[in-house]
C-alpha cells in the first residue's frame, strides 16, 4: 500500500473515533439520552430506548380544536375523572390552545389553572380566549424545555395530554413538575396506545403504558393505575409520595 493511501486511511479512521467520541461527550452532555440521526418522525434523541417525536409547532392548532376531537378523546370524561377539587390547582402542560385548560377551569372555581406552553403563540391565544371569556382563573405561563415554570409544591394535579412524547428534555420536565407538585399530588398522562397499532397515529406519538411507567418512576413519581374509558388512549395515574421511601408499583 502506498504512503499516502495509509495516510489518508489513518486520517478517515482518527475522523470516526473522534465522531464516535464527540457523539459520546454530546450524550453524556445532553443528559440521561443517547443521540443519533433522526428517524423521519422524531429528532433522533432518545430516552430509556424510545425516540422522542418531533414538536407539533402552534401552525397544527386545527388539529388540536378539529370536530372530531370531542368524541375521538372524549375531553370532558377525562377532566371528571381527574377528580378535582373545587380549589384545586392544576397544571395544564402543554396546553397549546387552552383545549382542556378551559374545560378544567369551571371545575375548579375557587383554585387556578396555569396553562403551561413552551410556545409564545399558544400562551398568546390562551391569554386572548381567557380575557374574551373573562375566565380569570386560566393563567397562561411560558414554560422552557426543561422547566414548567412553576413554583415548588404549587399544584393539586398536572395534565398532559398527547404532550409528553414531544418533550426534548422529559427528564428534566418531569423533575420540574414533580417539584411543582405538593405530596400526594398526582400527574395524569394521556398518550395514544404505543401497543395498538391499528390506531392510525404516527408511532414516535404514542407510548406504551410500560414505556411511561418506567419513564415517570424514574423521577420517582409512583403509578396509581390506568383506566381504560377511552376509545384509543391510556388515562395513566400517577403520583408524588407523601413521603420517602414509598414504593413504586410493579409494572405490568
Amino acid at each position: 500500500m502506498k504512503h499516502w493511501q495509509t495516510s489518508a486511511l489513518i486520517i478517515i479512521a482518527s475522523l470516526i473515533v473522534a465522531s464516535w467520541v464527540d457523539a459520546r461527550q454530546i450524550s453524556s452532555a445532553d443528559g440521561p439520552y443517547t443521540l443519533t440521526a433522526p428517524s423521519r418522525d422524531g429528532i433522533g434523541k432518545y430516552y430509556f430506548g424510545r425516540e422522542i417525536a418531533k414538536v407539533m409547532g402552534h401552525r397544527g392548532i386545527a388539529w388540536l380544536e378539529r370536530e372530531t376531537r370531542a368524541s375521538e378523546e372524549l375531553p370532558d370524561q377525562v377532566v371528571l375523572a381527574m377528580n378535582l377539587r373545587s380549589d384545586a390547582r392544576v397544571a395544564d402542560i402543554g396546553a397549546g390552545s387552552g383545549y382542556f385548560s378551559f374545560r378544567i377551569a369551571p371545575l375548579v372555581p375557587e383554585g387556578r389553572v396555569y396553562a403551561v406552553d413552551i410556545q409564545p403563540e399558544m400562551i398568546e391565544i390562551i391569554r386572548e380566549r381567557a380575557q374574551r371569556r373573562a375566565q380569570k382563573n386560566v393563567i397562561p405561563v411560558l414554560g422552557s424545555t426543561k422547566n414548567p415554570m412553576l413554583p415548588d409544591e404549587s399544584v393539586d394535579a398536572a395534565l398532559m395530554v398527547d404532550a409528553y412524547h414531544e418533550f426534548a428534555y422529559p427528564y428534566e420536565m418531569m423533575r420540574g413538575i414533580t417539584r411543582s407538585l405538593r405530596p400526594g399530588g398526582r400527574v395524569f398522562l394521556i398518550e395514544y396506545r404505543g401497543e395498538d397499532q391499528r390506531i392510525p397515529i404516527k408511532q414516535l406519538h404514542k407510548m406504551t403504558q410500560r414505556q411511561a411507567i418506567t419513564e415517570m418512576q424514574s423521577v420517582g413519581l409512583r403509578w396509581i393505575g390506568t383506566r381504560d374509558f377511552l376509545p384509543t388512549q391510556h388515562f395513566m395515574i400517577f403520583e408524588k409520595p407523601r413521603a420517602t421511601g414509598v414504593s413504586n408499583g410493579q409494572i405490568p
